[in-house]
């Protein structure tokens, strides 16, 4: 279960340097810069923590569902961009999937 921890943790800063991206003027801005890559590097450091235990595929879908997700969240609440329903129903689908995802991935390992 640590791995899982890992895998939040590197979410949750790859969301981060994501989010910093246009608060950095295209790299213009030193110090949003700089706190994109550590927070970029640090992400793919810690994900090769929770790679020692989960499946690679697992691990990116996971990855990658949720960081889609959370970005969309975080853009409308910070940037004021909009959702249309349809995208709405589209994200609560990938985290429908990334559950399914890990339920089938725990049960099929016990």
């Amino acid at each position: 279960m640590i791995s899982y921890l890992y895998l939040s943790v590197a979410i949750l800063l790859e969301v981060t340097g994501t989010l910093l991206l246009p608060v950095s003027q295209q790299f213009t801005r030193v110090m949003p810069s700089v706190m994109l890559v550590i927070c970029y590097v640090s992400s793919f450091y810690l994900m090769t923590f929770a790679l020692k235990t989960i499946p690679i595929a697992i691990a990116y879908a996971t990855w990658a569902g949720l960081g889609v997700f959370t970005i969309a969240l975080f853009g409308y609440f910070f940037f004021n961009q909009t959702l249309a329903w349809q995208a709405i129903v589209g994200l609560f689908l990938i985290v429908c999937g990334v559950a399914l995802v890990n339920t089938f991935y725990v049960s099929s390992s016990q």
